[in-house]
């Protein structure tokens, strides 16, 4: 029956290729149904993962990658099937077969089986067709697992240590631990160790950490959820006695929070939840549980604090205590706790795993008699150390991101934050040493209490962050603008500790939603962030106001306590529609919309109500454009944008994305309603903040660029807008705007032909500028234009972070406009590139790159010889519009031949002063005559 049932498939396969290769204009038999290595599926993704392990989507999406060598190739039908073992998947007894699809569809692809169990692994393979008459192998077998979906699924407690704490400060960090039997008469199929804490928690078994995660279980709406990871500990257990061990610290749970120094703001106490698992293979399983059997203690972290660093007394190890025979007599018992309210979840997001080591550049002294370490980067993670000293020996690590003007050590910006670690060593031989629950944000590190010298190799930087995969790059001929891109990226990376923070070193550290809202963009070039921000914008909702109202910060840790005071800034709380949006632009991920589209809703309908009747929001909070450039010059006071414009400005923005959003979901009334309401909001801008003759009622760059970006002035305004704001950038010479004003400034000038002024801005070196702090010797993105002045002297002590991605912004631009690779909104997920680079700021040559769901994207271009030449990448199953500046149609060749007549390229065309070119997938390099902008 299984034969038939495979001939029958494929004869359904056959008469697909059949119409294909005919529609193709291909001869009868060139498609065949059988394996053909002209077409390939690789990179198979469930929900962004690579065979991820305890997700709780009830149905997950599946994507993959169409390879081909030819050009042109667009997949035209897909068959996915899933079983419950690779050999079942081989002998055809599926679970789903999707059948052979007529579609283009390659990514987001929704599984349609049965209702997915919990524990279960699937496997999955696909295959495709394409437009060239050829039919795939089916793939490399992939795999999802499921997690526990079920609150009856959950068999543990939650249990905490009955010791003794101080609630006013951090206390020593609590291990537990259990020991249990494994039955050495069977064989273990699998094990796996479910895992979530009130604060954070690592675990141990058998003696060794289980998993790769940090800060475990992350950080998310503690009062709505927790999150919990599956671990895969088959290879720990062994047969016999076996023991569960766990040490817990404080964490955004219970540690400092903020800069008003409070504690405790989710709970009192630090808990655990942990259940394992045993399958064996008679099919039988075991269960082991966190519950009243489990002993606690304290070891050798005294204490532990996000901001604060560590102390660690290794003279108060105790060894074997998560290895089964450890006499623990003197343990104290654990008490079980009610369950919270919250829901325990599966996280959407990446882990935050250790990605990257640094050496040490130097070791110096400074002026003031400090030993000093220079990482030569500013990073975050910690300081790894090996040393040998006697017993009692204390060790202090102080970490900073900068030296003052004399060349000492600089922690004034830090406020409160300590970002110190203590250890003391415990004797007998070499010991290797690495924080727990902390991280710190630094370049520089000052070393006391060293025995003898201080030697480099003695010392590594372990860079952490949220473990995202790096998809894009930027590179030109500007060494001073490669070591913005480089700035941008590890602004990032500092940045993406599970929550997309302001900075990563004083007393702050929180999900600020304005730095969010501007950098969405940038980040999603960067690195695949689709998983990372799907965590957060849960958040996101779960801390939304019930009026609407989002939060300053995600995880909302600044009014929680209280849920009073202003809650909701224009440009900040936008991130609920901007960012969902972002993501929906970036990759094809409609479910988001879905997903978010309540919160993004509530979040207009706040404003409308704000607004009223004028459709002019003018009352409540806002913070501006933050930190825009001001001057105590008597003619020139600042550049201050009134914050009823940009109110206004934003609630039109977030109107007209959230009828886009609509019309996306097909909620048809919702997308008139939205549509007619931002007609509104537009036309009472215009009559309150634009003059008859197009001046805006705020005279700042600012002003003029989000009128520009947001089309809020009628099409007959706009081009003497530009010209004013053209004017205003030639006259000063340099940039005025602040978080909002900043990321739109040079996709204003370049939209309306300001070309040359958007180049000088990104090209000036002088503050304030993006290049001043490169200057300056900067690594990461400044908080301020002139966080260290051109003296040595430093900004408001009360905020400078070093580190700090919001004005990276502009990273967006330089992908889009400097190199030319743009999404294309109406075929979002780069289904549909646009490649269309504006050379200028002469620069001879710049090019980027990403990794999309469809494969990797690239436009580069080189201008050398009286030639510009455009090198551009295209992924299968994708299609392009190349747009060459400043060309004539009868002078543009690819691939050295002549351009005109291709049959390989499609409608190949003179726009004006440009040549335009639609591609299908390959590589292409254009080449014509190069003429320099006016």
């Amino acid at each position: 029956m299984e034969c038939e049932n495979l001939k029958i498939k494929l004869i359904g396969w056959a008469m697909v290729a059949a119409l294909v290769g005919a529609a193709a204009g291909l001869p009868p038999g060139v498609f065949a149904a059988e394996k053909d290595t002209a077409l390939e599926v690789k990179k198979l993704r469930c929900e962004y993962k690579v065979d991820p392990m305890g997700i709780d989507v009830p149905k997950p999406r599946l994507s993959w990658e169409v390879v081909s060598a030819e050009k042109g190739v667009l997949e035209t039908s897909y068959e996915v099937r899933v079983a419950g073992s690779e050999t079942e998947l081989a002998k055809g007894k599926v679970i789903w077969d999707s059948g052979t699809e007529t579609s283009d569809r390659s990514i987001q692809v929704e599984y349609g089986g049965p209702a997915v169990r919990s524990g279960r692994i699937y496997y999955w393979q696909v295959r495709v067709a394409d437009n060239r008459g050829h039919l795939s192998d089916w793939s490399k077998t992939a795999r999802w697992e499921m997690g526990l979906l079920e609150a009856g699924d959950w068999k543990a407690k939650w249990i905490t240590p009955n010791l003794v704490e101080d609630e006013k400060k951090s206390n020593p960090a609590p291990m537990m631990r259990r020991e249990f039997l494994v039955n050495g008469k069977k064989k273990v199929e699998r094990a796996r160790l479910y895992a979530s804490a009130m604060g954070l928690y690592e675990m141990e078994l058998n003696g060794k950490r289980v998993g790769e995660e940090y800060f475990t279980p992350g950080w998310t709406a503690y009062d709505s959820r927790f999150q919990y990871e599956t671990y895969d500990v088959t290879g720990q257990l062994k047969s016999g006695a076996n023991c569960l061990g766990a040490m817990l610290g404080d964490g955004w749970f219970r540690g400092r929070s903020g800069w008003e120094g409070k504690r405790g703001l989710y709970g009192k106490k630090l808990a655990l939840l942990a259940q394992l698992v045993i399958r064996y293979t008679d099919g039988t399983q075991e269960t082991v549980t966190s519950d009243e059997n489990w002993k606690a203690a304290t070891g050798p972290v005294v204490w532990s604090d996000i901001y604060d660093g560590e102390e660690y007394d290794a003279r108060q190890e105790q060894a074997g205590w998560s290895a089964a025979g450890f006499h623990d007599q003197d343990w104290k018992s654990v008490a079980p706790m009610d369950a919270p309210k919250a829901k325990i979840v599966a996280p959407a997001g990446p882990p935050v795993r250790k990605i990257d080591e640094l050496n040490v550049r130097t070791v110096f002294q400074t002026p003031a008699g400090d030993t000093v370490l220079d990482m030569g980067q500013n990073m975050v993670g910690w300081v790894k150390f090996r040393v040998t000293a006697p017993a009692g020996t204390v060790i202090a690590l102080r970490h900073a991101e900068v030296l003052d003007k004399s060349g000492n050590f600089y922690t004034a910006n830090l406020r409160t934050a300590k970002e110190t670690i203590r250890y003391t060593t415990r004797g007998g031989g070499r010991e290797v040493y690495e924080p727990h629950f902390t991280f710190q944000g630094f370049r520089y590190v000052a070393v006391s209490g060293w025995p003898g010298e201080v030697k480099p190799e003695d010392f590594t930087g372990v860079v952490v962050h949220s473990a995202m995969e790096r998809t894009g790059t930027f590179e030109s001929s500007s060494a001073l603008l490669n070591q913005l891109e480089h700035n941008i990226i590890w602004g990032q990376k500092g940045n993406f500790v599970d929550v997309p923070t302001d900075c990563p070193q004083r007393d702050e550290r929180l999900g600020w939603t304005g730095d969010a809202q501007v950098f969405a963009p940038t980040a999603s070039f960067n690195f695949d962030t689709a998983a990372f921000y799907t965590k957060w914008l849960k958040d996101v909702a779960l801390d939304q106001e019930d009026d609407g109202a989002v939060p300053f910060v995600i995880p909302n840790a600044l009014t929680h306590d209280t849920r009073k005071g202003a809650a909701a800034s224009a440009g900040w709380a936008d991130v609920a529609v901007v960012l969902p949006w972002t993501m929906y632009q970036a990759f094809g991920d409609k479910r988001i919309l879905q997903e978010q589209y309540p919160s993004m809703k509530a979040w207009v309908e706040y404003m409308r109500r704000q607004a009223g009747e004028k459709y002019v929001w003018s009352n409540g909070f806002s913070f501006g454009d933050w930190l825009a450039f001001a001057t105590t010059s008597a003619d020139y006071p600042g550049a201050t944008t009134a914050k009823d414009f940009l109110q206004t400005a934003y609630f039109a923005l977030a109107t007209e994305l959230l009828a886009k959003t609509a019309e996306v979901l097909g909620k048809r009334e919702d997308a008139a309603e939205y549509r007619a309401l931002e007609e509104k909001i537009r036309g009472a801008f215009v009559k309150e903040f634009v003059t008859p003759n197009g001046r805006l009622s705020s005279d700042t760059q600012t002003a003029y660029a989000l009128a520009l970006e947001f089309d809020l002035l009628p099409e007959a305004m706009r081009a003497a807008a530009a010209a004013r704001l053209a004017e205003d950038v030639r006259k000063f010479k340099h940039l005025t705007t602040g978080f909002l004003g900043t990321p739109v400034l040079c996709k204003a000038l370049s939209d309306y032909g300001y070309l040359d002024e958007a180049y000088m801005l990104l090209n000036r070196k002088e503050y304030p500028s993006w290049l001043y702090p490169v200057t300056q010797g900067a690594t990461t993105i400044w908080e301020r234009w002139d966080g260290q002045k051109p003296d040595g002297s430093f900004q408001d002590v009360g905020m400078n972070s070093f580190n700090h991605y919001a004005y990276g912004a502009i990273g967006d631009w330089m992908y889009r406009v400097v190199a030319g690779l743009a999404l294309d909104e109406a075929a979002p997920g780069y289904k549909h590139i646009l490649i269309q680079p504006r050379p200028g700021g002469g620069l001879t040559h710049a090019s980027a790159s990403v990794e999309s769901m469809y494969g990797r994207v690239t436009s580069g271009w080189e201008i050398a010889d009286g030639k510009i030449t455009l090198k551009i990448e295209v992924p299968a199953n994708t299609t392009a519009t190349v747009r060459l500046p400043k060309a004539k149609l009868e002078e543009v060749s690819e691939g050295a031949k002549p351009l005109a007549g291709r049959a390989d390229v499609s409608k190949a065309r003179q726009e004006g002063d440009a040549v335009v070119v639609e591609v299908g997938s390959g590589k292409y390099v254009f080449e014509t005559a190069h003429r320099a902008s006016n």
